[in-house]
């Protein structure tokens, strides 16, 4: 019965038209030109170098995208075992049409000349978001795009901020930003006006949130103007070489700053805590950071209290502290669960993580998935896994263990999945 149960759920749950909320899309150019755009995600390059495969061999200069596949393909069958490789087979059956699942290994001539064909379609990316049930997929934009030449409707801007944030010491990026805004950056009362003009710019272009990835020992605390202002003015004189408690006090000014024209512009702000960069220095690219045990949401309490009217959806890089994130979400009505982010986005951690969620926290205050991703391609394969893992759940834990009807399962899912997105980004339900 719970097979069965679990398969009509799962089957709903695929019928929902999605909103992804999080992703590294390119908007101008969405979907894989070939298979290299697949295999040279970070995840298979980090899992084929962990596998043997040296470094060179993955990212030699001048590498022709076909020679690059090859070389990946040919470590695949050491990852078979792994969800990465089933988000592959998935991709390689479902959206390119290959017949042969058990031959995949073995044709990479097939499979290489396959993706070509269909990928070159006019219609591609179009097909490709039908097939994966994506209304609108949100961007990772930077502080500078001008977000033009691309519909804003089916590609959401979202405002990153890290470099504001991290790397505003940096005169490359102080230029950048200047050049954006038209705001020159002499004192702290320039920076502020370039920040608000950045919100304006942004919320023109339909952008529906802020977002940011944080390190496992920031703490973000207001500063005062004062303060600030002293460390800008060495910043400014000293750029990368200014002591690093000036720069830690105009990232905290940033950043709270930030948090300020989200409560001005009504929107949300999205925290991905606990990144450690560059823990593996000789990892592939992007394969190089790690979570890190010690971070702990009790750095950001005065900032959930400090703003409530803000909307923080709030991703972990790993399960061990989603019990936290659960915690804080079942406390703070501004909180809420965000995806299961990098390091938990396999099926025991998603499955653990999003049990503990659905159990404690109130169905309102969780966005069920997002899919992380850069090609258009990896949507089907990464939602099909958390539906199968959400079909089990609302089957074992609630339909079997619960009493409730599939109905009412299906209608939790609904929420989580789709309704929250709307409610939480401020989407209608006219189509895109």
């Amino acid at each position: 019965m719970s097979m069965e149960l679990r398969r009509r759920l799962f089957d709903e749950l695929d019928r929902i038209e999605l909103i992804d909320s999080h992703s590294h899309i390119n908007p101008h150019q969405p979907a894989s030109r070939n298979l290299a755009d697949i295999l040279g995600y970070h995840y298979y390059t980090e899992l084929a170098h962990s596998a043997g495969v040296p470094k060179d061999r993955i990212e030699e200069p001048g590498l022709d995208a076909r020679e690059k596949v090859r070389r990946l393909f040919a470590c695949l069958g050491r990852l078979t075992n792994t969800i990465q490789y089933s988000w592959f087979l998935e991709m390689v059956c479902v959206l390119l049409g290959y017949s042969e699942p058990d031959r995949v290994l073995d044709d990479f001539e097939g499979i290489w000349e396959l993706s070509e064909r269909r990928m070159a379609s006019p219609d591609w990316e179009n097909e490709v978001l039908a097939r994966s049930g994506l209304r609108s997929v949100f961007l990772t934009n930077d502080f500078d795009d001008p977000l033009d030449g691309f519909n804003t409707s089916r590609y959401v801007p979202c405002l990153r901020t890290d470099e504001l944030v991290f790397h505003l010491a940096r005169r490359g990026v102080r230029t950048r930003l200047e050049e954006a805004t038209r705001r020159e950056i002499t004192d702290l009362a320039g920076l502020r006006e370039a920040l608000g003009t950045l919100f304006m710019h942004f919320t023109a272009k339909q952008a529906r949130a802020c977002a940011i990835s944080l390190p496992p020992d920031f703490a973000p605390a207001r500063v005062s103007e004062g303060r600030a202002e002293t460390a800008l003015a060495d910043l400014l004189r000293h750029d990368e070489s200014a002591p690093a408690t000036q720069r830690r006090a105009v990232s905290n000014w940033v950043f709270w700053t930030l948090a300020e024209y989200c409560a001005e512009f009504h929107v949300p702000f999205d925290l991905m805590i606990g990144v450690n960069r560059r823990v593996y220095e000789g990892g592939v690219f992007q394969g190089q950071d790690l979570y890190d045990s010690r971070v702990s949401l009790i750095q950001y309490a005065g900032l959930f209290n400090a703003f409530p009217q803000v909307t923080f959806p709030v991703s972990v890089l790993a399960s061990v502290t989603n019990q936290e994130l659960a915690s804080y979400a079942w406390i703070f009505p501004n909180v809420v669960t965000h995806g299961h982010w990098w390091y938990s986005n396999t099926p025991t951690y998603i499955e653990h993580d999003a049990s503990a969620r659905l159990e404690g926290v109130p169905r309102s205050k969780q966005i069920a998935y997002y899919s992380d991703m850069y090609k258009l391609e990896f949507a089907l394969p990464k939602f099909r896994m958390y539906k199968r893992i959400l079909g089990k759940i609302l089957a074992e834990r609630f339909v079997i263990d619960r009493g409730w009807s599939e109905e009412q399962a299906v209608d939790l899912g609904h929420h989580v999945l789709r309704g929250n997105v709307d409610r939480i980004f401020g989407f209608g339900s006219e189509p895109a």
